[in-house]
């Protein structure tokens, strides 16, 4: 990778999961990998246009380290990102649609109008090779939360210029004291036949030993989420689903400059037959 990319930790580094959570590292950090060499090298590897780059220190420059969680997705054998962003004040926020959209505008344009009164606390944007080249950007999807249950749940929704639609619920379960109410959400579903398909096909047994699972019901799917998971972990999510050779021996080349990172990974999937297929996936972090 490109030394003029390459993020060192240093002291004061803020370590956060895809819900811009805090945790500590787990093993010694000084002098490793930021979170972000592993988005710096999947744009080098999917070859995109060099925006991708100007878009992350944009963002950077505007809203500090560490502020902007990715998502490095793998889906029909190509790359695609997502980036978001989290400000759990809601109405009170200083992250809004707003701030960032004006931020990066010089990039992407993107003309969609989103109501700031609104109490949401997440908002993200798709990112991919064409939407670069073309520096437009069509519609944010705009997360609120879900009151009513136990477990920490939202409620994600596209916003267009025209129109809003409603996307996916989340739910939120820590992975140990609740695996058995994650594991009947995931069973409770009109895309899993719960009678063919064991659990262990959804809930990777390689992938539970993390902080917290989060299952979530979409429009053509469902999905399931495992946080806190690390470098070992990570390898076999990137090995088993297919990813690109240089993103897999990337990670193994430098486990010892990753191995102090929690990851975030999960997979969109339907049942089909005594198994599930698997339609996109992703791995997550901050810059």
């Amino acid at each position: 990778m490109r030394s003029d990319l390459l993020e060192l930790t240093a002291m004061g580094d803020d370590y956060r999961n895809y819900c811009w959570w805090p945790y500590q590292p787990v093993a010694p950090a000084t002098g490793k990998f930021r979170p972000s060499a592993l988005l710096f090298h999947s744009f080098e590897v999917a070859g995109v246009n060099g925006k991708a780059f100007d878009l992350v220190r944009a963002l950077q420059q505007e809203l500090g380290l560490f502020r902007t969680v990715y998502g490095v997705k793998w889906m029909g054998g190509r790359l695609a990102w997502e980036f978001y962003f989290y400000d759990y004040q809601r109405r009170e926020r200083t992250v809004s649609v707003h701030r960032v959209l004006d931020a990066i505008r010089p990039l992407i344009r993107c003309d969609v109008k989103v109501n700031e009164s609104l109490p949401y606390f997440m908002f993200s944007l798709d990112v991919t090779d064409s939407i670069l080249c073309e520096g437009r950007l069509d519609r944010v999807h705009l997360y609120i939360g879900n009151p009513g249950s136990r477990v920490s749940s939202g409620i994600a929704y596209a916003v267009g210029s025209a129109n809003i639609s409603l996307e996916n619920f989340y739910f939120f379960f820590d992975a140990k004291r609740d695996s058995q109410e994650a594991a009947g959400k995931v069973l409770c579903s009109a895309y899993l036949d719960a009678t063919r398909t064991g659990i262990e096909r959804v809930l990777w047994p390689e992938l539970c030993e993390c902080q917290t699972l989060c299952i979530a019901n979409k429009q053509g799917n469902d999905t399931a989420y495992f946080s806190g998971v690390k470098v070992d972990q990570l390898l076999f999510f990137l090995g088993r689903l297919g990813y690109p050779g240089p993103v897999v021996r990337f990670v193994e080349g430098f486990r010892g400059q990753l191995d102090h990172l929690l990851y975030d990974v999960g997979f969109d999937y339907r049942g089909e037959g005594d198994g599930i297929r698997v339609i996109k996936s992703g791995f997550y972090g901050v810059f």
